[in-house]
């Protein structure tokens, strides 16, 4: 795949105007007081996995409207804590998958939470097993515009709260430091990750890794591939709809959230990536309100810097932790 999008200069300088509606924030605050209103005990219960090196949990909390939202918690055997966390959030239609999947973290001493998101799990890697008992109007096949008509009704909605209520369970746990919680995740996980780091208070790192759900306009304009082209097939049946399914995904852009997140960022870029261009990552970068620097891989595609990156990440977070203040 060519270089499709502009240059990496001017992609540095990107910032492009983005609607963002005038509620937003008290949007979003009325759905997580009503989401914690509901909140119920978070459940872990042994997976009876084959590790040694590492304690294997399946955990249920408490997410939006109330539904039970399944997760891994991996932790290093025998360690008891108070352990510094990296909540994960997984790409577009993949589950939690299988502990197997996601040893590094536990490996080198964290806690890891690896969320299920709603509905998904039955596209690639090891499945998930929580459901999203929530109803939808007319859609395209995939999750880009199940509820789209309106942002009450949207399917992101449920998954950012889910995101949210994953931070609080995963502050709760006894093991778990809350002041020492990051967030994580690739591609759609990248855009929950964004969303999770302006919604949650306090996160000691966000690192959101090639993120999916920014700058919805521009990728509709630039790539034919899904899942944007998802909201774009459904334009083209749903003639007249553009105004309102913009207004909808405006509650949801990646670039909204990042200008009111503060943790320290770490994000991925990857220049010739056709599902999510570089331009709409960057939109996102270069309006996050907090500290932030960003890792281009000049030569990928959508899979960017993969085992690379992971290395990446785990130096910035445990630069980041060996700060005398969180210790």
């Amino acid at each position: 795949m060519p270089r499709f999008d502009i240059s990496l200069e001017e992609l540095t300088s990107f910032r492009p105007d983005v609607r963002e509606p005038a509620d937003f924030d008290t949007f979003w605050s009325t759905t997580l007081a009503a989401a914690r209103s509901l909140s119920r005990e978070v459940v872990l219960e042994d997976a009876h996995s084959p590790f040694v090196v590492c304690e294997v949990f399946d955990l249920t909390f408490t997410g939006f409207a109330g539904d039970p939202v399944r997760a891994w918690l991996l932790k290093p055997a025998g360690e008891h804590g108070p352990l510094p966390a990296v909540v994960e959030f997984t790409g577009y239609g993949s589950g939690r998958g299988l502990p197997s999947e996601h040893l590094r973290w536990a490996a080198a001493g964290f806690a890891h939470i690896v969320m299920d998101t709603r509905g998904q799990g039955s596209v690639w890697g090891g499945g998930g097993q929580t459901p999203d008992p929530h109803g939808t109007g007319p859609s395209t096949p995939g999750f880009m515009t199940r509820g789209i008509e309106s942002p009450l009704d949207y399917y992101y909605r449920r998954v950012f709260t889910d995101a949210v209520c994953a931070v609080d369970a995963a502050r709760s746990l006894p093991f778990v430091d809350g002041a020492r919680v990051a967030v994580t995740g690739a591609s759609q996980g990248g855009g929950i990750t964004i969303a999770a780091a302006a919604l949650s208070d306090g996160l000691v790192a966000v690192m959101p890794d090639v993120p999916f759900l920014c700058h919805y306009e521009r990728a509709f304009e630039l790539t034919s591939r899904l899942p944007y082209h998802e909201v774009v097939q459904y334009l083209s049946v749903h003639r007249g709809a553009e105004e309102r399914v913009l207004s909808t995904l405006s509650y949801f852009d990646g670039v909204n959230f990042a200008a009111r997140a503060t943790a320290p960022a770490l994000f991925s870029v990857a220049l010739m990536d056709d599902i999510c261009p570089p331009s709409t990552v960057y939109a996102a970068y270069n309006r996050y309100r907090g500290q932030r620097q960003i890792n281009v891989y000049p030569y990928n595609e959508h899979e960017g810097g993969q085992a690379h990156h992971w290395l990446a990440q785990h130096a910035f977070l445990t630069g980041i932790l060996s700060d005398s203040r969180l210790v």
